[in-house]
């Protein structure tokens, strides 16, 4: 970020000084923190990883390898969403399909769930069972049990109604280890669907925008869909789901840990109508909004052509296309090419844009 030592009114600033929050802002958790953009890096970097030891020169991944046991993978994740219903899906449903896929972004298929309640007294228990049945529903379709969980109850006013915490063990498909570092130059970027339905779906439905009866998040498991892919599993690079800071945070992030340019096409970026509607009411860029049902893969030009066919042989695939490709530097970068020719950056989100969407 650029640093300044004064305002136009001559008013000096502190050296250092990072937009946009003020410096002593910086000293308490903002709800940008939680948003998967270059707040929750800094979050990462500067308090959690050196708090955990987990301050090597890795990628951060969705999902990790256990050490001495390299089949095995684990992933955990919570989720705060508001409204805990939304078209489409619901906060057990969305619990349940984030941890799975998580898994599946190491290409690895789930082998049992974990589900942890923390509920807020006063919640209905009509509605605490109606979560539970979705997420139990969830699971048994992706063929995952739920084997152990934890249940907490707090005080009035000590949580918003109830947050679910998801995690998941799964065994690595041994033709694929995909990694945020993975990605080659000359790779492609192929998506397995349109973008941006779980994020305005959230949002429509919190804010009552009228855009619930055109669009419906996409939430589901992703892990068929990497199956799918195991047989080009050597020409499989890189694997995410664009869920918080959306398709323009993991395309950066794999740039990033890749160390080398994106460059995608406007043109070939799936944008279904009423979400472009209602990021253009709301001033967002669909590139930055929240998905949860589809995922980004980086795989060798050789191999593009029979990963898309793969794909689109799957209902959760049937939309996948090819929006871009990989290149040489300057790395780190990601470049959007527009309708009219022109070129621009696309950079990750500093803060939060869509709070409380997953």
């Amino acid at each position: 970020m650029s640093t300044s030592t004064s305002t136009n009114t001559g008013t000096a600033l502190t050296p250092n000084a990072d937009c946009p929050l003020p410096h002593h802002e910086r000293e308490r958790v903002q709800l940008g923190h939680g948003a998967g953009g270059r707040l929750t890096a800094e979050l990462l970097e500067s308090v959690i990883l050196p708090a955990v030891g987990g301050c090597g020169t890795g990628p951060l991944e969705d999902a990790a390898l256990l050490p001495s046991y390299g089949e095995l993978v684990v992933s955990t994740d919570s989720f705060v969403v508001s409204p805990l219903s939304f078209p489409g899906g619901d906060i057990g449903s969305l619990a349940v399909h984030g941890t799975v896929n998580d898994l599946a972004m190491r290409g690895a298929m789930p082998l049992a769930l974990t589900l942890s309640v923390i509920a807020e007294e006063g919640l209905p228990l009509d509605e605490l069972r109606t979560v539970l049945a979705s997420a139990g529903k969830a699971a048994r379709e992706a063929g995952v049990p739920v084997v152990t969980g934890d249940t907490k109850v707090v005080g009035r006013g000590a949580a918003d109604r109830l947050f679910l915490n998801t995690t998941g063990v799964g065994r690595r498909l041994p033709s694929l280890l995909p990694s945020a570092a993975g990605a080659r130059p000359g790779d492609a970027v192929l998506l397995s669907g349109p973008i941006g339905l779980h994020g305005t779906a959230v949002l429509s439905t919190r804010e009552g925008l009228g855009f619930e009866a055109d669009i419906a998040s996409d939430t589901r498991p992703l892990h068929r869909l990497v199956r799918a892919l195991a047989p080009y599993g050597p020409d499989v690079h890189a694997l995410r789901d664009p869920t918080r800071g959306g398709l323009a945070t993991t395309l950066n992030e794999i740039a990033h840990d890749s160390c080398l340019r994106v460059e995608i096409d406007e043109a070939a970026v799936p944008v279904p109508p009423a979400v472009a509607a209602a990021c253009d009411l709301l001033g967002l860029d669909p590139l930055i909004v929240a998905n949860e049902g589809c995922l980004v893969a980086f795989v060798a030009a050789r191999s593009a052509d029979a990963a898309l066919v793969a794909l689109r042989a799957l209902p959760e695939g049937a939309q996948a296309v090819r929006i871009g490709h990989t290149a040489e530097g300057p790395a780190g970068r990601v470049e959007l090419r527009t309708l009219v020719g022109a070129r621009r950056v696309v950079d990750v989100p500093v803060g939060e844009q869509l709070p409380r969407i997953c």
